[in-house]
């Protein structure tokens, strides 16, 4: 009996098994069937024809214009098109670069880039994490329409408030100080090198805190009510689930804006600081921007600053693609 029961145990585990591995052996003659061109078009043609505008647009007014940056290399006049005549090589690059003022045109971008990249990301955050706290929905309503209004509001009109909060001898600001006796009031503070950062990066602030906090505040509410259930039971305060469960999830967001933010370490924002310059604070405020504008614009000359345009994206390309693997080797916040 038992020498039965064991080959029948035998039997058993042997023929399952041969089924197994017979069914997942390939076909070596197996090939997978590839759709032709004419059969995804039969199929997906009203996709393909939504889709058609939105290429056109793009082809037309951001891709073809691309083309333009030849003229970093040639030598443009009204007479030779679009393109330029004669090739120059690197003459424009190295034309920038031996300009006395290069310098100083770099420093300030990078300056006014940094207020904005780094010193100003902290508070959209926090802005997102107290609109998260006020647990009632029509007063969190009210306060989020309040800080988005500003981000709606012209540079030339923020700046023109700007120019009269500041203004000498009639001046809110001087007018108050004069007051309180601190000064005479008739300081022209938006001619002041030490009043022109914090300037920049206040009215900045003002601006846009609101509208950047819309991204963080709707990651904030995907995060799972759960999580914050069980620190509760745990004994968890507000300020502890917030340290180890609001910010820890939404690390990510907060890493993928800094990466496609640093595309624009090159670009201090071009209509606040033109609007803001002037020639006591010319040392300061005169950036790649307004360089450029002043160049291409107002001297014509559309090489040199078609090439100092273009080296302002390679940078940024370069950047964002050094910090996005980076992100990507060491955590999982790339971008791609």
């Amino acid at each position: 009996m038992q020498r039965e029961k064991n080959q029948w145990l035998s039997l058993g585990n042997l023929l399952p098994k041969q089924k197994v591995e017979s069914s997942q052996t390939p076909d070596p003659n197996f090939k997978p069937h590839r759709r032709s061109f004419k059969q995804v078009w039969r199929k997906y043609r009203v996709f393909y024809l939504m889709l058609l505008p939105a290429l056109i647009f793009f082809l037309v007014f951001s891709y073809w214009p691309m083309t333009g940056i030849l003229i970093a290399f040639r030598k443009f006049t009204f007479t030779s098109g679009m393109y330029g005549k004669d090739w120059v090589g690197l003459k424009y690059f190295q034309a920038f670069f031996k300009n006395r003022e290069a310098w100083m045109y770099v420093r300030n971008t990078l300056v006014i880039s940094a207020i904005k990249l780094f010193i100003y990301l902290p508070f959209p955050i926090a802005l997102a994490l107290i609109f998260n706290e006020t647990r009632r929905p029509k007063l969190r309503s009210f306060y989020q329409s309040i800080s988005y209004l500003p981000y709606f509001i012209s540079w030339v009109v923020v700046i023109g408030i700007l120019n009269r909060l500041f203004a000498p001898n009639t001046g809110l600001i001087n007018l108050a100080l004069k007051a309180l006796k601190i000064n005479d009031g008739s300081t022209f503070w938006m001619m002041e090198n030490a009043f022109f950062y914090p300037a920049v990066f206040f009215s900045y602030l003002w601006k846009n805190i609101g509208w950047d906090s819309i991204i963080y505040f709707a990651a904030i509410m995907g995060i799972s009510p759960s999580l914050y259930e069980a620190a509760a039971i745990d004994g968890a305060s507000r300020w502890k689930q917030t340290l180890n469960i609001t910010l820890p999830s939404i690390r990510g967001t907060i890493m993928i804006l800094f990466i496609l933010s640093l595309g624009g370490i090159l670009t201090a924002g071009f209509d606040q600081i033109y609007l803001m310059q002037n020639p006591g604070n010319f040392t300061v405020s005169e950036t790649i921007d307004t360089y450029i504008v002043k160049t291409g614009l107002e001297q014509a000359k559309y090489g040199p600053a078609a090439a100092v345009g273009l080296m302002q994206g390679v940078v940024g390309l370069v950047l964002t693609l050094i910090v996005n693997k980076l992100a990507d080797k060491y955590g999982d916040n790339a971008v791609w």
